[in-house]
Order: C-alpha cells, then structure tokens, then sequence
C-alpha cells in the first residue's frame, strides 16, 4: 500500500539514538522476572493474566526521563519490549506446568525439575519469537494500515506521552505500595479476613468477596462487562447450581463424591458442594468456550495463515535502513532447530520424535495466527486457550493411539500443550511490540534480541515461581488453585483414562452451547463458574468502580481518558504489588517463619466488618489515583 511507504516513524531511520544499552537491559530483565512472578500468582488465583507493557513502559519513562535524566524513548521501548515477554512467558507456563505438580501429588508422577520447567519455557519462549520473525515485514510494514495491534499501537502513545511518563510512573509505584502493604495486612499480618461471606443455610447458597486489591485491580483493567459475565458464572454456580443438588439429592452419593450430599455440605458448606462437582461443569464450560472461540476463528485462523505465507513469499525485506534489520534468517533456522533437537532429546523433557513434530507444526501454525489475530483483535480476543486445548486435545490422542496411556503419556501431553501454549503467547507479545518499534522508529533486530534476553530472563524465573508457590501451599487449594491447570489435566485424564464425571461435564458443555446461542460471552462466564464466587465478587467491585467512571456525562473526553488510564496504571501497580507479596509470604512459609507476623493468631481480627470497611477504604485509594488525581501544571 502507498501509505506504508509513506509512513514515518518517530525517530528518523537514519537517525541514531541511544536503544539497546545496559540501562535498558538491566531494567528490562527486572520487570520480565516481576511482571512475570507477578502474573504467575495472579494467573494461578484467577485464571487470567494482564498486560506488563504499559506498565513496564510507564516504569521505564519515569526511570529514565525523570531519575536519570535522560531523554531516549527508543531505550524506554527496549525496557518494555523485554519487560513484557516475562508475562507472556508466565502465562503460557502457568496455564499448563502445574497440571504435573497436582498428579505429583496424586502419586501419578514424580514433580517436573527445575531443569524440565526451565528448559520446557526457554524453548517455548525462543521459538516463539523466531517463528514471529520472518513475519514481521509481512504483518507489521506491508499490513501496517490495516493490522492495528491495539496493545502495541497503545504502548506506543504512552511512550510519545513522555512528559508525563514520571507522573504516571508514580501512579504505578504507589498502586504496588498500596497493595503491597494491603495484601501484607490481610496474608501476613491476619487482622483483616481474606474472605467475607454470608451462607445462606435455608436454601444452602453461599455468596461473598475476597478482600484483595489484585481482584479489584483485575476488575477495573478488563471492565464491568467482562467482569458482569464472570460474576453471573458465580452467581449461577453458588446461588442456583449448589443449592439444587443439595434440594434434590441430600442423602445421594455421587461420583466424584464419597459420602451423601448432605454430608458433603455438613463438613465443607457451600465450597465443599462447588470443589466437588460444580468445578467439573465450569470445566466443561471452559473447555467448550475454548473450542468455539477456536471454530468461530477457524475463517479467520486459515485465511490468516494463508495471506502471511503469501506476504512472506514476496515480502523479503532487501532495505538496509536501521529500521529494516531482522535477526539473520540463517540464526532463526539455527536457533528453531536447535530448540527442536533440546526438546526431542534432552531426557529431561518427556517428548518423543512424535511429541517434537506436533510441537514445530503446531507451534508454526499457532505463532502466524496468533502474530496476525493479535494485529486485528488485539490480544485479550485471541483464542490462546482455545488453541491450547486444541492442541492437548491432538496430542493427547495421538500419544494414546501409540499406546501410551501411562504416567509418561499424560505427562508427554502436558509438556507439548505447554510450549504450545508459551510459543503462541511469546508470538503475540512479540508483535505487539514490534507494532510499537515501527511506530516509534525502534531497530526491530534489537527489539528481537531484547525480546529473547526477556525471555531467558523470566524462563529461568519461572521454574522458581513454581516450585516455590507449591512448596508454600500447594496447587489446587484456596490460595494457588491454578484453575487453567487444573482443567488441562482434567482433558488429559478424561482421553487417557476415561475416568471423569462425564454428566457434570457434558452439563457444562451445554450451558456453554445455550449461552453461545444466547450469543453470551462464554468464556468469561465459564471461568466464573470454574472459581469461587468470592474472587469474581471482588473482580466484579473492580468493574463496578471502572463502569461508574465511564459513565460520567459532566466531564469532557480527555479528562475522562486521563483518569480511565490513570486508573488502569494503579491497578497495574496492584497486581504487580500484590503479587511480588504473595510470593514473598509463600518465602516465609517455606522457611516457616510467616507466623512471626500474624496478630491474628494472638485474637486481633476485625472480622467481616474490618474487611468490608477495608475493601472500602481499597476502592476509595483507587479513586485517589484516578479520579481524584491532581494534574500537574
């Protein structure tokens, strides 16, 4: 198109300025390995993770415009370019790895080593960035016009933003302050409950909140109407799904259950009836909203991957101009079949030659579609779950059609379904930033370099994340549920072995149908149904608050833009700050010291009372930082 040669970046191809330096590098590995051990815990509690490049990006303009006094917006763009792989990274690894900690202890397997983890995400992460490659002159010169990347064109305007990158850098690090010291009242002090909850025993429904600012935070970044579907999902599960098996079977045993149903609530309440079958309905619901999103994409995924193998075929890029330089193809080649030898014969990776070649057509497949659909949708629309499950649902099959079933099969499975699922995350993250590299004038073959040191950096981080959380508390419990996880291995065993609660699952699978011809978002319903009603609660007052500042009608657009974005950089800084706690806490707990702190334990708690005057006094620092925030002259 005539208007991609026409197009100018904000620096000048032949301009030079400082991009790819220590300061930048340093930084950028920081925020990989917070971000990404931030994201890790959020993903393991809720089942979803946010994006680290505004907020890297934020970061870095304050750092390195007002700190260090420097004025380089190509240096502050490598910071969130290798600040934003490490959330990427955590996503793909969380969804899956923690599947083979919970058959750890169900005695199915031995737990995956740190060796296994490490080399299972540094493989997944560097071929999907050289997937990315080759595409990059295809999807973001020649499509520039008609490919959006909505993240990466929005990292973009924050950084050109620069005058305002040390304001709102303070916004950020006082939503992590916050929440950090928040989170330590609640986890490490104890005065404060976790959970507020009223039971209603007459007709055995159960509704309350958690009282955490990373929910609320969650709540305000996707908004009240993805946060309405995930609330109602509760609603139907704790307050109509519950108390209609405890009307209708009290004295039933039902698999997956031992004792009557009765019993069952007797013991545990409302959360026991949940944990022991209405989890499986979420889960079929979820797995089914996985799968429509993927065939509802289908049009879009083979024209996608047709017309980039087109664009590649007449796309080789002959300019030698600063802004045109790639990694060299014959190192992509070099590096993608070296991470395809690590995985086919490393014995610490449990894939065979079969393993190995679904993961390079898969993995290719899956990097082009996710690189282009994240060009038109943007990257919370991209059916990255859905591919995952696509992708164990094929190789689960495959793997049992050899004839291996066992504890080696399902872990195979798991392992193919993880750098699946990091290459397709790594893939998308990849060209958002690449999206805003070439609207601000970056090096693309820096970002790429950048791309992949943010990956090694949170790869050798996560294996640590993981082993840590577990160590601490355990997968699949109140604290790290690990919801994604838990459903991949609930897909896995269901092919093996056949041995699940195939009603519970067919119900969700249903509900999932009605609700898509009902043309109800089916995902975010379903992952409420999936998680306790006390997180989507939470996760609901956050998108209340954004709802209501939406809503205004007495304040002109740009000022109501300002406050939105203010907002969004605060709850960033919560969920970061609430994260890096929660793995500090889950620290003292190894080393058994997180009692030393708890005033709780020593008859000092507010009770239910303290944690709604609490949750208050959260939402009213929210609306300090946005609404009641004071500009700067």
């Amino acid at each position: 198109m005539n208007n991609n040669k026409e197009f100018k970046p904000y620096i000048p191809a032949e301009k030079i300025t400082p991009e790819f330096t220590v300061t930048s590098i340093i930084m950028g590995v920081i925020l990989a390995v917070v971000f990404g051990a931030a994201n890790a815990y959020l993903g393991l509690r809720v089942g979803m993770t946010v994006s680290a490049s505004i907020p890297a990006a934020v970061i870095s303009m304050g750092v390195i415009r007002v700190i260090m006094k420097k004025n380089s917006i190509l240096e502050s763009n490598i910071v969130q370019t290798i600040g934003s792989a490490g959330e990427s990274l955590a996503a793909g690894a969380i969804f899956t790895m923690p599947a083979l900690f919970l058959w750890a202890k169900e005695g199915i397997c031995e737990k995956p080593s740190l060796i296994e983890i490490t080399l299972i995400a540094l493989c997944g992460g560097v071929l999907g960035v050289l997937f990315m490659v080759p595409l990059r002159n295809a999807l973001i010169v020649k499509e520039h016009a008609t490919l959006l990347y909505p993240e990466g064109t929005a990292c973009a305007d924050v950084l050109l933003a620069g005058e305002e990158g040390g304001a709102n850098a303070s916004v950020v690090f006082s939503g992590m302050g916050l929440a950090a010291a928040f989170k330590f009242i609640v986890d490490g002090l104890k005065v404060i409950p976790a959970d507020v909850a009223a039971a209603f025993k007459s007709f055995k429904g159960e509704i309350g909140m958690e009282v955490y600012p990373a929910l609320m935070g969650v709540g305000y970044i996707v908004g009240p109407r993805i946060a309405s579907f995930m609330f109602v999902g509760s609603l139907v599960g704790w307050m109509v799904i519950i108390p209609l098996i405890c009307l209708f079977g009290p004295d039933t045993v039902m698999y997956p259950g031992t004792v009557a149903i009765s019993e069952l609530y007797a013991e545990g309440g409302a959360a026991a009836i949940w944990s022991t079958y209405v989890k499986y309905i979420g889960a079929g619901a979820i797995a089914t909203g996985g799968i429509i999103s993927l065939i509802k994409s289908l049009p879009l995924i083979v024209t996608t991957f047709r017309d980039s193998m087109k664009s590649m075929k007449g796309g080789k890029n002959t300019s030698t101009a600063r802004t045109a330089q790639d990694l060299p193809m014959n190192l992509i080649m070099i590096g993608i079949v070296a991470m395809v030898f690590i995985i086919w014969f490393v014995p610490a990776i449990p894939v065979n030659f079969l393993g190995a070649a679904i993961i390079v057509i898969f993995g290719f497949f899956f990097a082009t579609v996710s690189s282009r659909m994240v060009g038109l949708v943007g990257s919370s629309n991209n059916p990255v779950s859905g591919m995952a499950i696509a992708t164990l649902l094929i190789a689960t099959m495959a793997i049992k059609a050899t004839g291996d079933t066992g504890a080696t099969g399902m872990t195979a499975a798991i392992a193919i379904g993880s750098v699946i699922c990091i290459v397709a995350a790594i893939a998308g993250d990849t060209s958002q930033d690449l999206k805003t590299g070439y609207l601000l004038g970056a090096t693309p073959k820096k970002q790429q370099i950048g791309e992949l040191i943010g990956v090694v950096a949170a790869g050798l981080a996560i294996g640590g994340v993981l082993y840590l959380l577990d160590a601490a508390w355990g997968y699949g419990g109140a604290e790290v549920p690990a919801p994604q996880a838990g459903l991949m291995k609930m897909i896995v065993e269901g092919i093996m072995g056949g041995n699940l609660p195939w009603g519970l699952v067919f119900i969700g699978v249903f509900l999932a149908i009605a609700l898509e011809i009902l043309r109800v978002p089916v995902m975010p319903f379903a992952i409420g149904l999936y998680l306790p009603i006390y997180l989507n609660a939470t996760i609901m007052i956050g998108g209340i608050v954004r709802g209501l500042m939406d809503r205004r009608k007495n304040v002109d657009a740009k000022t109501k833009e300002d406050q939105v974005t203010n907002g969004t950089l605060y709850c960033a800084g919560m969920i970061a700050g609430e994260g890096l706690v929660g793995i500090l806490l889950a620290i003292l707990t190894v080393f058994g010291v997180n009692n030393v702190f708890n005033l709780g334990a020593k008859g000092i708690n507010f009770g239910n009372i303290g944690g709604v005057i609490f949750m208050a006094v959260m939402i009213l620092c929210l609306l300090k930082f946005s609404l009641w925030k004071k500009k700067k002259n």
